[in-house]
């Protein structure tokens, strides 16, 4: 059965944007899913059909009716899954790097959300259409974990916890050069890069789009590690907030793009600066990683239904691992 919900805008909220004021005070919906609703006609300011680029006014009663979920059209498929953890709520999976998460923009077919619809047929009816059950998302060419809601409960309570940053989410990343720092913490706001809308660009904070962004980073070693000027570093990083290639843009604006990064500044000609020895070295691990060098290593949240802590980690991939032994570099147990 379809629910309602109602929402009265504060004086802090007067001029945001309509989609971006639900968005905060109904966290368990995507701003996507707002849209949607908005869209459909499914939401009202005073009375009145919204729309999702409307400012909010203080003291405007905004009602919503949420219908019930529409299954999603996807087809299965049954492709290899690599799970981490399940049970009736959710499931963790091991995202290989090269695998979309869902269909897009030249997408339509061989995405991770077609081969959980195979897997777990129940998650048709949960979240978006063509997103069932994910939570979160990663890159293409970014590996590692990633939580799926099994229920619509579920997913609310995880995505109600992923906009509050309860869930915490951590990578490893090989970029270029040696930082000087050893942590640091990068806050810069992200948007479209207005020249290729397929890119994310540092911003000024006040600029239309611009959305807040920070990133923790620690320095694990710098590689090769036998050489007096290490060529790379390999990184531990932590989301504070999740924007769309958060880690590599950051990277990027600091200097250190991401191994194999080619969109961000991180591919082959980048080895071009360095002497011939350490020049066939980096065109090596480039050409052999062929994706940019970054894992989702740990994923920690609490149960959606049981309230426990779940702690999950993935070691680096074949491909990253050997890199990484080429620079000297061997991953155990008692590594971070």
């Amino acid at each position: 059965m379809s629910s309602s919900r109602r929402h009265q805008a504060t004086g802090e909220e007067q001029g945001r944007r309509l989609d971006r004021v639900l968005a905060a005070a109904w966290p368990d919906l995507t701003r996507s899913r707002i849209q949607a609703l908005i869209t459909a006609g499914h939401v009202t300011v005073d009375g009145r059909p919204a729309k999702s680029s409307e400012a909010a006014r203080e003291g405007a009663t905004i009602d919503a009716v949420l219908p019930d979920a529409t299954p999603s059209t996807l087809i299965p498929e049954d492709r290899p899954l690599s799970i981490v953890y399940e049970d009736d709520d959710l499931l963790v999976v091991d995202k290989p790097a090269g695998l979309v998460v869902h269909p897009g923009a030249g997408v339509k077919t061989g995405t991770l959300a077609h081969a959980l619809l195979a897997h777990a047929p129940g998650i048709a009816t949960v979240g978006g259409t063509t997103r069932p059950g994910l939570v979160h998302r990663l890159d293409k060419d970014t590996s590692g974990l990633l939580v799926v809601a099994r229920t619509e409960p579920a997913f609310r309570a995880l995505v109600a916890d992923l906009a509050a940053r309860r869930i915490r989410r951590a990578y490893l990343a090989l970029v270029w050069g040696a930082p000087s720092w050893d942590e640091t913490r990068i806050e810069a706001s992200i948007a479209r890069d207005r020249k290729d809308r397929t890119r994310m660009a540092v911003v000024p904070a006040g600029r239309a789009g611009a959305r807040a962004a920070a990133t923790r980073a620690r320095v694990l070693a710098r590689l090769p590690a036998d050489q007096a000027r290490p060529r790379f570093a390999l990184l531990s990083l932590a989301l504070e907030t999740g924007r769309t290639h958060q880690i590599r843009v950051h990277l990027s604006h600091r200097g250190h793009p991401v191994v194999g990064d080619t969109t961000y500044g991180g591919g082959a000609k980048k080895a071009l600066s360095l002497p011939p020895a350490d020049r066939r070295l980096a065109t090596r691990l480039v050409t052999e990683l062929g994706r940019q060098a970054l894992h989702a290593c740990e994923l920690e949240f609490r149960h959606p239904r049981t309230g426990d802590a779940l702690l999950f980690r993935a070691p680096p991939p074949v491909d990253l691992a050997r890199a990484l032994e080429a620079l000297g570099f061997s991953f155990h147990p008692a590594r971070p």
